[in-house]
């Protein structure tokens, strides 16, 4: 029997693996046949965590390509990845989709790729390939890169793609936006900026317009004006939830599951969960001063703290800290946040708002505590804080640090709060049903199914 297969390539991110993964998972679930590409550094990295991927194995294949970068150069380095991707990668898809095609029961007829990936728009039109494409972040992010030109136009941002000193509102029922915040601007330096604005913007909006579908990871009620605004972008989030059965993959880290057993000894609501995701990075100094708020709370607290991240050492804390916070605190390497999040324990999760750990934490209904570092986190903390109202932001002194006693009083501030409170668990409950049988997530997702499923008979 023929299969129906699709091929999916995602950014190569966790937090854009993740997302596209559980995606795929759906896909496998409804029978049709997926070969999901990875970069060989990522995909190394995911295979290195020993995780299953619970799908039927005969329908899903994990393969890996190159980045393009020679073995010596720095995977770390944004921009030099990037740029090596859009120029070398084609060329290695097609190869790879030709080797796929050469039995004809196996041919690939449709590509799901990340919008960040635009150069494989290219591949798809050359080879004549159904093209979707799939957002991984908020549908607000998507609909920024759609409007470029009318940013342009309206000299809200140059040609290149810098911001001039004005804030922005796409549609009245969007929020307000500061240029100075869109992702390409927040990658470190000038360079950098400048390739992600040429690659992964100008090209992923050429490949959004030029795709056949698109399929979002967020929900009509949390961000109805973007989805308004571009009725093209379908929501099918959130993802996770449609798996909800089953464990999340994706992870680059091996989760730390001890956790759990920490958790089920705490109050029910009393825990304050502190998990970053897979690239900030604190100075020593602030590092400390994190340490030494949460030891000043007084509450239990569960923090991942990933190793190696303060450039090529690992954090060191405060003297006599560990000893002095006893079983009180318990800190980790990388956690099951899916589980954690979900656990009765939990009180507030002090985030760095990447979408995958904001939508985790809207879907369990947990109060937030933002503190943004990179690229759409700092949106998505206007989303939650100025937007749901589910959260507060935590905010650095005019030296750059966020102090301990912003820290504890911000802790302090959310955990009181019934009206926060209160708005995430009725926040929770409108996304959760987005999800069920015969509401707009679940029909926009078998919908997307069907067509890929006619696609084969074209």
């Amino acid at each position: 029997m023929k299969n129906i297969h699709v091929l999916a390539i995602p950014y190569p991110a966790q937090g854009h693996v993740i997302p596209l993964m559980e995606a795929a998972r759906c896909f496998t679930n409804n029978g049709l046949k997926v070969t999901f590409v990875n970069t060989e550094f990522i995909h190394k990295r995911m295979m290195s965590t020993g995780s299953e991927i619970d799908c039927p194995s005969d329908l899903m294949r994990m393969v890996s390509i190159s980045d393009g970068m020679e073995p010596c150069d720095d995977k770390n380095d944004l921009g030099k990845l990037t740029k090596a991707m859009f120029q070398r990668m084609p060329t290695i898809l097609e190869e790879l989709i030709n080797d796929i095609n050469r039995n004809d029961e196996e041919k690939i007829t449709c590509i799901i790729a990340d919008f960040c990936m635009g150069w494989v728009m290219k591949v798809a039109r050359k080879m004549g390939i159904r093209l979707a494409a799939f957002c991984p972040c908020s549908a607000a992010v998507l609909a920024v890169t759609m409007s470029l030109q009318k940013l342009m136009d309206d000299e809200v941002i140059n040609s290149r793609g810098v911001p001039k000193d004005q804030m922005v509102q796409l549609s009245t029922s969007m929020p307000v936006m500061d240029p100075a915040n869109f992702v390409w601007t927040c990658m470190g330096d000038p360079v950098t900026d400048q390739i992600f604005f040429d690659h992964m913007f100008l090209e992923g909006k050429e490949a959004a317009e030029a795709a056949d579908k698109i399929i979002c990871n967020s929900t009509m009620e949390l961000e109805p004006g973007a989805f308004n605004l571009f009725p093209k972008m379908l929501p099918v989030g959130p993802l996770l939830a449609t798996n909800r059965s089953t464990r999340q993959v994706g992870h680059f880290w091996n989760e730390d599951s001890t956790c759990l057993a920490w958790l089920d000894q705490q109050l029910v609501g009393s825990v304050i969960y502190v998990a970053f995701g897979s690239i900030t990075i604190f100075d020593q100094a602030q590092f400390e001063e994190l340490a030494l708020a949460l030891e000043d709370t007084k509450k239990p607290f569960l923090w991942v703290v990933r190793p190696g991240t303060s450039g090529s050492m690992d954090y060191v804390y405060p003297s006599g800290y560990v000893d002095r916070i006893g079983t009180r605190g318990k800190m980790i390497s990388w956690a099951p946040q899916q589980e954690v999040l979900n656990h009765p324990s939990v009180a507030c999760f002090m985030s760095h708002c990447g979408w995958n750990s904001t939508m985790e934490g809207v879907s369990n209904g947990v109060p937030f505590l933002c503190w943004p570092y990179f690229a759409d986190q700092f949106f998505n903390k206007t989303y939650i804080c100025d937007i749901w109202k589910t959260g507060l932001g935590l905010n650095k002194d005019d030296t750059g640090i966020v102090t301990r006693g912003e820290i504890k009083s911000k802790v302090e501030r959310v955990l009181d709060n019934d009206f926060i409170k209160e708005n995430a668990s009725n926040l929770q409950e409108k996304v959760m049903d987005c999800v069920r049988p015969g509401n707009l997530s679940n029909k926009n997702l078998n919908s997307f199914i069907d067509w890929v499923k006619e696609g084969n008979d074209l």
